[in-house]
């Protein structure tokens, strides 16, 4: 199968009919859509990292206008340390990463742009990819490809994902599943919540001055509340104002005597509603204003909206045991290059580490299926 692969640094300077992969990956989640990796790129980006955008095309490879030639998989990712590193285009708000591939593609076309995406990487020891869903249909054919171009395939826990499937059920039907201590807490605090003409709950989901009332009370709860320093503090206002322009935020403000003591924001796409940052003020716990807020948002987000999913993002916080039901394991992967001598160190970490009990290592590493290549 003729593959061919073109690198570029700029999402601008990608070909028009990239879009279409772009468009697929916005019906899977809102955090593979162009927007957030625009966000992650003008917000989120360390110093010393550069963007690189490896994308596989089935064809001549001539562009969009080459007969047969189209677009497979897309690969966002960054180099870290003068392009010494190489890893996803991911933040420490992603909640999900993945290639962006084709709707159309076969395993097949898969494998393949995952051998030419593995003869690329063996420029570098390691490349690491993060917040995967391991149950993704594509994943595999795409290891299996950069396995046959001699790169070693280490798979680990990344981080725990809660989530509640809600289709077709109403905001009864949730609250009646949840453990007994919340529904009380929410019948008895969301009822004082809606009798107090104190307190006022703000959903906005538009551009405007609203917007930016409600960015401003979003920034003000978080500085009071007891979250540490962002590490990208301009991230969460400018994809606010992103997903607005796109139709997706759902910004939620609890304000008691006219100042914020609770907000948060959600983003909803392709049915699923995923909440990314919420906060209170630490001054107004005693009225739980967080889990008031909560509460009406996703009486909202079912009751009007009619989502599918509940998705609470990156995380075994405990609160979201409270909130979500299921939960499903986000997982890692290094591709490493045997024939360089940090891929050949990383690769004797990872033996190292199924032969010695875990004593607390971040990352536990998992069985997978590893080949060298020699």
């Amino acid at each position: 199968m003729n593959t061919t692969l073109h690198v570029f640094h700029d999402l601008d300077a990608l070909p028009p009919d990239c879009e279409t992969l772009f468009a697929a990956g916005a019906q899977r989640s809102f955090h593979l859509a162009g927007l957030w990796f625009r966000t992650v790129l003008a917000e989120a980006m360390p110093p010393d990292a550069r963007a690189l955008f490896v994308l596989c095309r089935t064809g001549d490879g001539a562009g969009n206008q080459g007969m047969g030639s189209r677009p497979i998989a897309l690969f966002p990712l960054r180099t870290r340390a003068g392009g010494v590193h190489l890893e996803a285009l991911n933040c420490v708000y992603s909640c999900l990463y993945q290639p962006l591939a084709a709707a159309t593609a076969t395993p097949a076309e898969l494998f393949a742009a995952g051998q030419a995406f593995g003869r690329f990487c063996r420029g570098w020891s390691r490349l690491r990819l993060d917040a995967l869903d391991a149950g993704w249909s594509g994943l595999q054919p795409l290891l299996e490809g950069a396995q046959a171009a001699g790169l070693a395939v280490l798979r680990f826990d990344h981080f725990g994902n809660w989530h509640e499937p809600v289709a077709g059920r109403s905001w009864a039907d949730y609250l009646a599943a949840r453990p007994g201590a919340l529904r009380e807490t929410i019948r008895r605090r969301l009822g004082q919540a809606e009798r107090d003409r104190r307190i006022v709950v703000e959903l906005i989901a538009e551009d405007g001055a609203g917007l930016e009332a409600g960015i401003a009370a979003y920034e003000a709860v978080y500085a009071r509340s007891w979250k540490a320093k962002e590490p990208f503090p301009g991230f969460s206002a400018a994809l606010m104002r992103a997903a607005a322009a796109a139709g997706a935020l759902r910004l939620g403000v609890l304000r008691l005597d006219g100042r914020p003591v609770a907000a948060q924001y959600w983003v909803v796409a392709g049915g699923t509603a995923t909440v990314l940052k919420l906060a209170h003020d630490e001054a107004a716990r005693a009225r739980s204003p967080g889990t008031v807020l909560t509460a009406a948002m996703i009486r909202d987000l079912l009751d009007r909206e009619g989502v599918a999913e509940l998705d609470f993002g990156r995380g075994d916080d405990a609160y979201k045991l409270l909130w979500a039901g299921q939960r499903r394991q986000r997982i890692g992967v290094l591709l490493v290059n045997p024939r360089r001598p940090m891929g050949l160190l990383a690769l004797g970490r990872h033996v190292l580490g199924r032969l010695v009990p875990d004593r607390g290592q971040r990352h536990r590493m998992l069985p997978w299926p590893v080949a060298v290549g020699l």
